[in-house]
């Protein structure tokens, strides 16, 4: 059943300091360059991450050959930006699940969490755990993907290298339990549920462009042209353009753009990776307010996954959303930014 609490109010204390709002403490690192983490040293490649990565990048690239390209699959790519990225990503491995910024219906959550899981970017327990490390840890040593290593190292590189301070279980009780809690995700923790998952969205895929192509063209070769399509894009394409998107708000977001809060570490609000993200870019936005729904707080900084946010609301589908605490961010305010904030 669904709520009747009111679907907006501010942020409260989280009893989870891996959930709390507050902005990361004045001690943390300011610019300059920091060592890898302390995990790594010794640490081998991830041979499993580095072939798998490399391998989906090669099957992508085989959209350039002129056999499988269609309109058709540009626009299931497309799409799957928001369906996939927005969806999956942003909204509830992100926003949903780890910052606890509204809540929803668990039947709801859980359709969220496999389009999640359809973008190949960890279990939905250990994509929580590392980003509220990194949160905890923002630009230090121990963060898990600072750019200040190297912007390579924050883009993708962090996924190559084993880090023992990432992949423990303790990691994953202190980070993540709340989660874990929950039998759905705990599945894909203890077998290989997610393989099944990314084997489906393939096969769903090919056969959707397949079914389709031959209503179109009655033959076989029409078929299998319009399927195999749809798989390199619909699912290779997009899956490859969804990595970066996401690894651009850990690298570029922590290296270029402008500050609106003095949060003690080097995020930044980018205007072309909050494009590109649908909002996940104003990012020192969000290390200023980790738990609010609202990534934009200005009246031009778009953000469409809050918007989306505010639709399921709208149709009942989303409660307890928590909106920007004005009061706090007009404390550690750069500009005019909070001004503009509390005029929203």
């Amino acid at each position: 059943m669904i709520s009747t609490a009111p679907a907006v109010r501010e942020a409260a204390p989280a009893a989870n300091p891996a959930l709390s709002p507050v902005a990361a403490p004045a001690s943390h690192r300011v610019g300059g360059r920091l060592p890898a983490p302390q995990g790594v040293e010794g640490g081998g490649v991830v041979w499993p991450y580095l072939i798998s990565v490399g391998l989906c990048h090669a099957v992508a690239l085989l959209a350039f050959w002129p056999y499988f390209f269609s309109w058709t699959g540009v626009c299931a790519a497309l799409a799957g930006l928001y369906v996939f990225g927005t969806l999956g990503i942003n909204l509830c491995y992100h926003r949903l699940l780890t910052h606890r910024s509204f809540a929803c219906p668990l039947w709801l959550e859980h359709i969220f969490a496999v389009l999640g899981v359809c973008c190949l970017q960890d279990t939905p327990t250990r994509w929580v755990a590392i980003h509220r490390m990194h949160h905890q840890h923002s630009d230090e040593q121990p963060d898990p993907h600072s750019p200040l290593v190297t912007l390579l190292w924050g883009h993708m590189s962090w996924l190559f290298f084993e880090n023992r301070e990432v992949n423990t279980i303790d990691s994953y009780d202190r980070y993540a339990r709340d989660v874990l809690r929950d039998p759905f995700y705990m599945a894909f923790e203890r077998n290989v549920l997610w393989v099944w998952v990314n084997l489906a969205q393939c096969v769903v895929f090919f056969a959707a462009g397949y079914g389709l192509g031959y209503a179109l063209t009655g033959t076989s070769s029409g078929a299998l042209q319009l399927g195999s399509s749809l798989l390199i894009w619909g699912v290779f394409v997009r899956l490859v353009l969804v990595w970066h998107i996401t690894w651009s708000v850990n690298s570029l977001s922590h290296a270029w753009g402008y500050r609106s809060y003095e949060t003690g570490e080097n995020s930044r609000n980018n205007w072309f990776v909050a494009l590109i993200s649908n909002g996940e870019g104003w990012h020192n936005n969000h290390h200023a307010d980790q738990r609010s729904a609202a990534h934009g707080h200005r009246w031009w900084e778009l953000d469409v996954t809050y918007m989306t946010i505010r639709v399921l609301s709208a149709l009942g589908l989303a409660r307890d959303c928590i909106l920007p605490n004005a009061r706090r961010l007009n404390q550690v305010a750069l500009g005019e930014s909070a001004e503009d904030l509390s005029a929203r």
